[in-house]
């Protein structure tokens, strides 16, 4: 009875095969959680494990003997309310590795990482319009300055969507974000320094119509551009480097008087081969 049991089973499996699109749909994998830094006062260290891809694609002879020290930079910082923005770079003493960005929601008692890290570039501006829209600028770095980007949150920076300035056509894509600014959600200005040698102009000034989507250059020049009627980008924040600490402090304008809410340590610890 059970052997006649299988076979009709099989008899059935066989005629009526089961579609893949009637199975259920796999799971989408589970993307590891950042850990969160509590600031107790001392310098925050970034945890970082180097890797032997990290060193085979900076082009590094890191050994036992003789490691490649890795430090940390920071270059922007902002704020809205209690939530804290700050951008920057992990490098070795020649190579930029990866990107950073961190955020606060607490006013900077705890932190964590709010985007993955792009290998090769470095972050250098924030802007926030509101809790919710803001903008990260940055660019390739290795191993000269290219492919200018921003990445866009509207989440308050839960997620953020990466988006290219320089269209695939373009002639130069060699050069840094100067200064972007975003009047409203959707219209926004940056100049870009595409660098010496350059056959039109080495400014080029850009705006785009839908939040950065896309962007249409308006002016190029040999000499230096600006955004107009753009304010002092974080005026009331500052990314001081202090020696005796060597640390990058986050520091606020309270008056006459800058105060240090947050700092992170520049070193990083050693890059070498694995055991």
């Amino acid at each position: 009875m059970r052997a006649y049991s299988a076979f009709v089973v099989w008899v059935i499996c066989a005629l009526f095969p089961v579609r893949a699109q009637d199975q259920p749909p796999a799971a989408p994998p589970i993307a590891p959680i950042p850990p969160t830094l509590e600031n107790t006062g001392k310098p925050l260290l970034l945890p970082f494990q180097c890797t032997m891809d990290d060193i085979q694609w900076a082009g590094l002879s890191c050994s036992e003997d003789e490691p490649c020290p890795l430090y940390l930079e920071l270059s922007a910082v902002t704020s809205v309310g209690d939530k804290f923005f700050a951008a920057g770079n992990i490098h070795f003493s020649s190579v930029t590795l990866y990107s950073v960005l961190l955020g606060s929601e607490d006013a900077g008692h705890t932190w964590r990482e709010l985007h993955e890290r792009i290998r090769g570039a470095g972050l250098d501006h924030l802007q926030f319009l509101d809790a919710e829209t803001g903008w990260a600028g940055g660019e390739q770095l290795s191993p000269l300055p290219r492919d200018p980007f921003l990445l866009l949150t509207t989440d308050g920076g839960k997620t953020w969507r990466q988006q290219s300035i320089l269209s695939d056509s373009a002639e130069n894509h060699f050069g840094f974000i100067l200064q972007f600014f975003f009047s409203d959600k959707e219209s926004g200005s940056l100049v870009i320094d595409h660098g010496q040698g350059t056959e039109v102009g080495r400014y080029g000034l850009y705006e785009s119509p839908n939040a950065g989507d896309t962007w249409v250059i308006k002016e190029e020049s040999t000499k230096p551009l600006v955004i107009k009627n753009a304010p002092l980008a974080s005026g009331d924040w500052r990314v001081r480097a202090d020696a005796a600490s060597k640390s990058f402090h986050l520091e606020h304008r309270q008056g006459e008087r800058w105060i240090s809410k947050t700092a992170f340590a520049v070193n990083l610890g050693v890059c070498k081969p694995p055991q």
